[in-house]
């Protein structure tokens, strides 16, 4: 059953958010499916005009897909050569052997970067949510490659998280307008902290991502996996957090802290007015404080 996008507001100049989408991908230099060890194929959108800029790989969230970073890889690849992956299971690319198992996610990414990436050279990892929680893991494979890591709410931390509201699982058959309702309000509940920011580009993505998610993300946030590993990370990390995510306010403290016993020159740098999907709802004050980070 083909999914209804009907209802899904569509963007001020009249274009609806696929369309919107497809503009921004068309901007990547490539897009490549690369061989992730199991059979599968991982799949990867580049940004590289050949001038050898320091490279930045690109993780997203749970149940999300490289255009998690829509807002952010063409402001971005101005100072980087982008490598926006769809993690294994989720987005375009192929799933891990176990898809509950982050270590199975984490040794998929490892073999498509070691398919993908130039051998001679380092590059940075930014994680998102979950993306940060696989991000945390490669880190540890990686050593000498990894310059830097920088977590953007990352997900998978035992830490104090905030009751709130259950998400709504979105289903192919739900009439449209249904759909784009339950979709706008588990962006308003995760994702966003002002439900005025959610957009039709938004909406589309959610449907679109997570209706075709077949890694559970959410079963390894829940075990703290990026917990478990933190402490064999060696390479420099630091943290982009919106004030306001939901994943973690009011309990902020608890994560620098957490953070700093490991790395005690650790910088939590917190976008104000955000919440948890801060590249997105804020993505100019998010690209300017990225671009400072790795800046060398």
């Amino acid at each position: 059953m083909s999914l209804d996008y009907s209802a899904v507001p569509k963007m001020p100049d009249g274009r609806t958010g696929a369309e919107h989408i497809l503009t921004i991908e068309s901007t990547a230099s490539e897009v490549v499916r690369v061989p992730m060890g199991n059979g599968g194929r991982m799949t990867w959108h580049v940004w590289d005009d050949g001038a050898k800029k320091p490279i930045l790989l690109l993780f997203h969230g749970g149940s999300g897909s490289w255009i998690h970073w829509i807002r952010n890889v063409q402001p971005l690849s101005k100072h980087f050569t982008i490598y926006a992956a769809d993690m294994p299971g989720l987005g375009d690319s192929d799933p891990p052997d176990d898809v509950r198992d982050v270590w199975s996610v984490t040794h998929c990414v490892e073999h498509a970067m070691k398919e993908l990436l130039p051998k001679d050279r380092q590059f940075a990892i930014t994680g998102f949510s979950f993306g940060g929680m696989v991000g945390g893991h490669i880190a540890t494979l990686f050593p000498e490659q990894l310059r830097k890591l920088v977590f953007v709410g990352a997900g998978g931390l035992k830490a104090t998280r905030k009751p709130g509201p259950k998400l709504r699982k979105l289903l192919a058959e739900m009439p449209a307008e249904t759909l784009a309702a339950e979709a706008r309000r588990n962006l308003e509940i995760l994702m966003f902290h002002d439900p005025a920011k959610v957009d039709g580009v938004a909406i589309h993505m959610q449907i679109l991502n997570t209706t075709r998610a077949k890694t559970r993300s959410r079963d390894m946030g829940i075990a703290g996996k990026l917990s478990e590993v933190l402490p064999r990370v060696k390479t420099p990390f630091t943290g982009i957090w919106g004030e306001f995510d939901s994943t973690t306010y009011p309990h902020i403290q608890e994560r620098i802290d957490l953070f700093r016993a490991l790395q005690p020159n650790f910088e939590m740098n917190v976008i104000p007015g955000a919440g948890h999907w801060v590249a997105y709802e804020a993505a100019e004050a998010f690209n300017e404080r990225l671009i400072k980070i790795l800046s060398p």
